[in-house]
């Protein structure tokens, strides 16, 4: 019998497993005019899907005054978005049966993100969801996080499967370029507010929520 085309699912984590992106928004919003740069919710976008590390260079290159060290920076938005998510983090629409369906269909799951481990592990364990993932890889480990590939084909090596045996879960551009780049099949679900947005005609297929996903398996 043929091999199904699609034998993995690697979901995104932060906008797609858990509603976390505005508050990575307004945690960065918050320090950065703290240390006097001012930054709007606009540009702030931009840097959504970057590691932390590349979003704190993203700005420090814009406001070469700003003579903070940036692992400061980092950890402080860090431990916003970490208490956040501690105390008031609600899956996204659609987590619990996207997981499921993966499983039904016999389908290995995955988690490639650009947040660090600490933040990993706070997300899985206020969702409860650990066991759900047979792989999990934080882009904290390469030198590079997404747009670069290099997550997400270390997670489908984990998963033993060639990235074109992979359907990626992605909500930012940033993400999505970084599964195109690993070959990968890919599903975008960004931002309500960001539906319309051109940049996503790069991805093989759309979706409001991870809702669209059981019924995008039985066609892949």
């Amino acid at each position: 019998m043929q091999a199904p085309a699609i034998q993995a699912v690697i979901f995104d984590m932060d906008g797609i497993l858990i509603d976390s992106e505005p508050v990575w928004q307004q945690a960065e919003f918050q320090v950065l005019h703290s240390l006097g740069m001012s930054v709007s919710r606009e540009a702030i976008a931009l840097t959504t899907g970057l590691r932390i590390d590349q979003v704190v260079d993203f700005w420090l290159q814009r406001f070469p005054e700003v003579k903070v060290d940036p692992q400061y920076i980092a950890d402080q938005i860090i431990a916003a978005v970490i208490a956040y998510i501690r105390r008031d983090g609600k899956p996204m629409r659609g987590v619990v049966e996207a997981l499921s369906a993966c499983r039904s269909r016999g389908l290995k799951v995955g988690l490639a993100t650009s947040s660090s481990w600490d933040i990993i592990d706070a997300v899985l364990g206020k969702l409860a969801i650990t066991e759900a993932f047979d792989a999990i890889q934080s882009a904290q480990d390469f030198p590079l996080g997404k747009p670069h590939p290099e997550v997400y084909l270390s997670c489908a090596a984990k998963l033993a499967l060639a990235p074109s045996r992979c359907l990626a879960v992605e909500d930012s551009f940033n993400g999505l370029i970084a599964a195109r780049a690993a070959n990968m099949q890919t599903l975008i679900v960004p931002a309500a507010e960001q539906r319309q947005d051109p940049r996503w005609a790069a991805a093989h297929y759309q979706g409001d929520s991870l809702e669209a996903l059981p019924a995008l398996l039985d066609t892949l």
